[in-house]
């Protein structure tokens, strides 16, 4: 079996992780390769000291068989980048705070890690969103979907934004707010359920649309058909508004038509049978925790 290991920052518990990891790998048949920046903080801390294969772009992981992500949720995040369409399973080891994607604990790696030998696990298709506007193709390099969200926001000013919205051609509102957040139930328990909006099961065949700071308290979130095609145009009074497909940003001229859409590959993670998606959600929410309960 061929994985790949890919991580964003050389932590304290890093060298934990990777020993375990190691302890897992030799003691089945694996072929390693590093993503090359990951590799690299590695090896000056000390902890690899043996040359590794390494990868820095999508293109390069052709015949891996799973992805493993080092960190928290923003990581699995940006595995995401990588993987794209290959449809590699994505396994997420928690090294922050509970996440609800990257859901094996650091003490859980030696026990739940194995199973990917033995398939002895689920895998959760999730959808994603596409941005499409012209001129896309220059500021977002092939990287024009997201996992968990796409948001437009103001820019340099205290000032709201005004977002046009249509559905499938329809006009739907046009809301005065801080921003607009198209949600994929994967991003649901993100900033759209900060800013008020309803949590959605991974396999929920919708979308959701939170506005951030409504002017007008009665434009609540709305949840949709995943397979609308929603238009966006921003009035503003500057000249640019900030889009961000997950934790990616960039800046569009105001009454740039912005046309979002299901994407037409899924995102594979891997869900073992101790950490569900339910479990996860109890345990982030403190569900229960209510003595009466």
């Amino acid at each position: 079996m061929k994985i790949a290991v890919y991580g964003q920052y050389y932590k304290d518990d890093t060298r934990e992780i990777i020993e375990k990891l190691f302890r897992v790998f030799e003691a089945h048949e694996t072929e390693v390769i590093f993503e090359q920046r990951y590799f690299e903080a590695l090896k000056a801390n000390g902890i690899i000291k043996k040359a590794f294969t390494v990868f820095s772009t999508h293109d390069e992981l052709d015949d891996v068989n799973i992805f493993i992500s080092i960190g928290g949720d923003g990581t699995m995040l940006r595995a995401a980048t990588y993987v794209r369409s290959k449809g590699i399973p994505i396994v997420g080891i928690n090294a922050g705070r509970l996440g609800f994607l990257a859901t094996v604990q650091q003490e859980n790696i030696e026990t739940q890690l194995p199973l990917i030998f033995t398939n002895d696990y689920k895998i959760s298709p999730r959808t994603l969103l596409t941005l499409q506007y012209e001129g896309g193709d220059e500021q977002l390099e092939g990287l024009d979907f997201a996992l968990n969200e796409i948001t437009v926001s103001r820019r340099d000013t205290t000032s709201m934004i005004t977002i046009e919205v249509k559905l499938n051609g329809d006009h739907l509102n046009s809301y005065w707010a801080d921003g607009l957040i198209l949600s994929t139930p994967t991003g649901s328990t993100g900033y759209s359920l900060s800013c008020g909006g309803p949590v959605m099961i991974p396999g929920a065949n919708s979308l959701v649309i939170t506005p951030i700071a409504p002017h007008n308290l009665n434009a609540r979130p709305l949840v949709i058909p995943d397979d609308t095609e929603i238009t966006m145009r921003v009035s503003s009074r500057e000249e640019q508004h900030l889009v961000s497909l997950d934790s990616r940003i960039i800046r569009l001229d105001v009454e740039t038509v912005l046309t979002v859409k299901k994407a037409p590959f899924k995102i594979n993670l891997i869900e073992f049978a101790q950490e569900k998606f339910l479990d996860t959600l109890r345990k982030k929410l403190l569900w229960g925790e209510d003595k009466r309960n």
